[in-house]
């Protein structure tokens, strides 16, 4: 009688394959995110909706304002769960969870027929994402070859804006249809992608340092194994199991407690970690994004168009969708730099570019405001608006959401990434929650905080973050076990984009080690 072979974990996929359908599952999170961001915009301009929630009229801007922005309070809770209990669970889990309340959210907004049950559909939908976009980066950058983790990081917020896009030709062809359709089709639409989750992430493998930290050593070698396309006994994966398993348990022995860093207080042995500083390196990634003034266009381009333009709803809303398309190619174009840039590279550039934009459009807008031809400089604008988005998608769409998950330590990657995306949440409430306010009253002056900001955004970046492309996960680990200065520009090997090749000669020792001990126990057995 035959036996019959064991069954294949992941389908039997092993090496690229396995990888391409983990990056698929995180791509669709990420495309999710994206529709999110951009599904409200038409939403806020559509007259059933705002009759029927009875939204209509400037004295109803700041009620319309809070409603949008508190989808971006239940993000930030969101992220603080993928913290609290992200680390128990796994990540795989955490966005199952994640997904399911997304689900439950949507349900509520596309039925809904009242301004409470609006709020509440906003909050709970918020809470799912803000578990999903805590997680998803982490697992893709774990389970991600140092070599093309940056790029795939980069390609799912390029999925982002696929969304984004998606969602804004959406909103425009059904500006031509009157009716609850018109706003209840889009905010329906999340299901597809929600679908998608729950029929990918639950048969796909657990990141293997997570796993690692977890204690569970042989599902840890099993899953490498898998991802690397080798028998768990190989040297490569013997390497990577030692290099993890000694960055978890030095980070153990030297771990700061939650209490410690917001009391200030730690011990002498924590220091050489560098735990707080990574921390809020990481999180000021996504402060920085936020304050650049992204989520001031994404959310409310229409209205931007419409109310300091002078555009019709119409037309507002195809320019948005037109953007939207070269906003999607130009963060294409950031996938192939984000390893031969780098990290710093691509967030100097990409602020600069917000500066100079933001600059030109609030002197076209005073003008536009204040001119006899001001319809003339309103319409110049509309081209820095779109050279506003390719600026951004060069670098600071991607880069705040890689750039956390490998500037922590691994006993602190889920806490870390939870903290940047609740900075980005919470200041992203702020933004939205003020903008209809601050375009009603502040006229083109509203745009001269955020050129000042991005200015000031260039000093911090080019002296502070040291870059992380090119190298393992645990090469991050061994610079700041060095103890280095916080001005990274003095030392070469913290702003390189390529390898140091200290870290080089020390995984090949590791390998050839590896290997040798193979070879010893090959000896043993055959005398």
């Amino acid at each position: 009688m035959a036996v019959s072979e064991p069954k294949k974990p992941y389908f039997g996929l092993v090496g690229r394959w396995l990888t391409f359908w983990i990056t698929f599952a995180c791509a669709t999170d990420m495309t999710l995110f994206g529709y999110d961001q951009g599904v409200f915009s038409g939403v806020v301009v559509t007259e059933d909706f705002l009759v029927l929630h009875d939204l209509v009229g400037p004295s109803k801007t700041k009620v319309l304002s809070t409603l949008a922005a508190i989808y971006d309070v239940g993000c930030f809770f969101g992220a603080i769960l993928a913290f609290s209990f992200g680390e128990r669970t796994g990540r795989k889990k955490a966005i199952i969870i994640g997904t399911t309340i997304m689900a439950i959210g949507t349900l509520i907004q596309t039925t809904s027929f009242s301004l409470p049950q609006m709020f509440v559909g906003r909050i709970i939908l918020g809470v799912g994402n803000g578990m999903n976009t805590a997680t998803a980066p982490i697992w893709q950058t774990e389970t991600s070859k140092a070599h093309a983790r940056g790029k795939l990081v980069i390609l799912e917020m390029m999925m982002n804006i696929a969304g984004f896009c998606l969602v804004n030709w959406i909103n425009y062809g059904l500006s031509f249809h009157e009716g609850s359709l018109a706003w209840r089709f889009p905010l329906a639409f999340q299901f597809i992608f929600i679908f998608i989750l729950w029929a990918t992430v639950p048969w796909l493998p657990e990141s293997p340092r997570w796993l690692l930290a977890h204690d569970r050593t042989e599902e840890a070698a099993q899953v490498l194994a898998a991802l690397e396309g080798a028998e768990v006994g190989d040297a490569r994966v013997a390497a990577q199991l030692s290099e993890i398993r000694f960055s978890v348990e030095y980070e153990r022995e030297h771990a700061v407690k939650w209490r410690d860093l917001f009391t200030g207080k730690s011990k002498e042995s924590t220091g050489d970690t560098k735990t707080v500083r990574r921390l809020l390196l990481g999180a000021g990634t996504q402060a920085i994004q936020q304050f650049g003034g992204i989520n001031i266009v994404s959310y409310y381009l229409p209205t931007v168009l419409i109310e300091s333009v002078g555009l019709s709803n119409q037309r507002a809303r195809l320019l948005t969708a037109c953007n939207a398309v070269s906003y999607l190619i130009f963060s294409g174009v950031a996938v192939t730099l984000v390893e031969k840039w780098g990290r710093r590279g691509l967030m100097l550039v990409s602020t600069f570019g917000q500066f100079l934009t933001f600059l030109i459009i609030t002197i076209l807008l005073r003008y536009a405001e204040n001119s006899e031809n001001g319809d003339r400089y309103g319409s110049a604008s509309i081209a820095f608006f779109f050279l506003y988005f390719i600026s951004f998608a060069m670098g600071m769409l991607g880069v705040p959401w890689l750039y956390p998950t490998e500037i922590n330590s691994l006993p602190m990657r889920t806490k870390g990434a939870a903290v940047a995306t609740g900075t980005n949440w919470i200041t992203n409430f702020v933004i939205v929650e003020i903008t209809p306010i601050g375009i009603q009253n502040l006229g083109w002056r509203f745009w001269i905080v955020w050129t000042v900001f991005n200015a000031a955004f260039l000093p911090v970046i080019y002296f502070l973050y040291p870059e992380t492309a090119n190298r393992q996960l645990e090469d991050i680990d061994a610079y700041y076990r060095t103890n280095p200065s916080l001005i990274v520009t003095g030392d070469k090997d913290a702003i390189t984009t390529k390898r140091p090749l200290q870290y080089i000669e020390h995984e090949n020792e590791l390998i050839r080690r590896s290997r040798a001990g193979l070879k010893g126990d090959e000896v043993e057995q055959e005398a």
